[in-house]
């Protein structure tokens, strides 16, 4: 199929302080099916962009093949499917054939071309622009968070049908998934990009090991740096003393050469003593090690149960969204609430919350400090410090929590708003993280984080132990928190 040659690639936005790429080398085979990993506005989505040609950058990029990008732009949802097909993919009437191949290797019948786009359900509309991606030959696929907002079944048809595809770049924040279908993995770190062979536990086995090598280096370097810079600094008034002779014989009309000698062998030192810093501090500017997080909860005793719910529905206009479902939620219990998309999940959850009606009973232990993170938080807009206070979190807390999750300092004075969908989500994440609590109840919390932050969060709720009540659909994460798990069915 050929190779992609990225050579000395460089880019940096307008207003940034630093590069998000700084002479970047990769060479790409176009059969491989590569894993694009990294925190969150790291430049995972503006390398697919530098691809497509849509920035402007420095460097070279050499090959014969033409990128395309999922999901695609649909101008005319309420068209057909087929129609909306051909605007996106260029294909003819008779060349339907193609597309009908791949449709069934989706599970999609050929019915379903005839049907208005607007009108399927997002795991429908993601299989069909998935499926158009995959249309014609000399074509390499920039796949760009395809499970977002999918359910298992959704997830594992889309893993069997790229597992039989190659040559793509795959970006997506599933653990399970990336695992199941990459062999090579491109890692954007701190200050370098670098590539694996392998899947994605081979990538994590190796980044693990690289981190805590990392973390023991780290206190080394700075050591490193303390000595070095005051070795420089010494060397520096060495340098100023000579000099300062030098001058003064100058000024009698006089060089002594022995002084001269002296100056030049200090001034060197000196040099070399800086360059040594610098040589450090550039090691440590790659050094990406995720720090553990903390949870702001006291434990309520464990006999007592915190939530319980009988015979409960949530109700829309009156009507039942799902079958009626009962359990309890007990403070050393984590329970997974599991359904198919569709199935009441979040309606649920708001419902125990009373945002909305239901039938049936629930109870909340009193008092109880409920922290709910909601899947819905794209409307967030503000400064942090005005979103602290608007939530009445501390605002250093709240910035200490961020930095832990990947921020950079020059992030903390954007307009939420302005934020990418991630960094959104770790805002929105953080003041759950931040606040007092004594049950969590988050919804979807992993949506749109990148997979250093989604074992970040694992870890410190495995580390701290609290009840929750969670909505996911990343089957590495609930199977390593949940203790229990009760399944939703929609009402029909």
């Amino acid at each position: 199929m050929g190779t992609i040659q990225i050579e000395q690639l460089s880019f940096q936005y307008d207003g940034q302080l630093a590069p998000i790429f700084n002479r970047v080398d990769l060479q790409l085979d176009a059969s491989w099916k590569l894993g694009l990993i990294g925190r969150n506005g790291r430049g995972k989505t503006t390398l697919f962009r530098i691809l497509q040609n849509q920035l402007q950058y420095q460097g070279k990029i050499r090959t014969d093949l033409e990128f395309q990008y999922f999901p695609q732009t649909v101008e005319k949802p309420e068209e057909s499917v087929w129609l909306v097909i051909r605007r996106v993919t260029g294909l003819e009437d008779y060349d339907q054939w193609q597309i009908l191949i791949e449709l069934d290797k989706l599970g999609l019948p050929e019915s379903i071309l005839a049907e208005p786009f607007n009108q399927l359900s997002p795991g429908q509309q993601t299989k069909i622009l998935l499926a158009s991606l995959f249309v014609g030959e000399g074509k390499f696929q920039l796949i760009d968070e395809p499970t977002n907002h999918l359910d298992e079944a959704g997830r594992q048809v889309i893993s069997d049908y790229l597992r039989q595809k190659s040559g793509f770049i795959l970006i997506s924040h599933d653990r399970y998934f990336l695992n199941a279908i990459i062999d090579h993995v491109i890692s954007i770190d701190r200050a370098k990009i670098s590539q694996f062979k392998g899947n994605y536990r081979t990538w994590d086995e190796e980044n693990t090991a690289r981190n805590n090598w990392e973390l023991n280096e780290k206190e080394k370097l700075q050591r490193d740096i303390k000595r070095l810079e005051s070795a420089s600094q010494k060397k520096t008034g060495w340098a100023n003393q000579t000099e300062a002779k030098v001058s003064s014989a100058v000024d009698r009309g006089f060089i002594s050469h022995k002084s001269a000698k002296s100056m030049k062998r200090a001034l060197s030192i000196k040099k070399r003593a800086n360059k040594a810093v610098e040589e450090k501090r550039s090691l440590l500017k790659n050094i990406d090690v995720a720090e553990p997080l903390t949870l702001n909860f006291e434990r309520i005793s464990s006999e007592k149960s915190l939530l319980e719910v009988i015979d409960f529905s949530a109700l829309r206009k009156e009507v039942a969204v799902n079958h009626p479902i009962s359990f309890k939620v007990r403070s050393t219990e984590r329970l997974v609430i599991q359904g198919e998309n569709g199935s009441g999940k979040s309606s649920v959850i708001s419902a125990i919350l009373n945002h909305l009606d239901y039938q049936g009973q629930q109870q909340l232990a009193a008092p109880l400090k409920v922290s709910w993170l909601p899947q819905d938080f794209d409307g967030l807009s503000g400064s942090l410090q005005d979103f602290a206070a608007e939530k009445a979190v501390s605002y250093s807390l709240l910035l200490d929590m961020l930095r832990k999750l990947g921020f950079e300092r020059d992030e903390f004075t954007k307009d939420i708003s302005q934020m990418s969908m991630g960094q959104k989500r770790k805002v929105a994440l953080s003041r759950s993280l931040v606040e007092p609590a004594d049950l969590y109840i988050w919804d979807e919390p992993l949506n749109y984080l990148d997979v250093i932050t989604r074992q970040q969060i694992q870890d410190v709720i495995m580390t701290f132990q609290p009840p929750m009540l969670i909505i996911d659909h990343d089957k590495e994460f609930v199977e390593a928190v949940g203790t229990k798990f009760i399944e939703i069915k929609r009402h029909i």
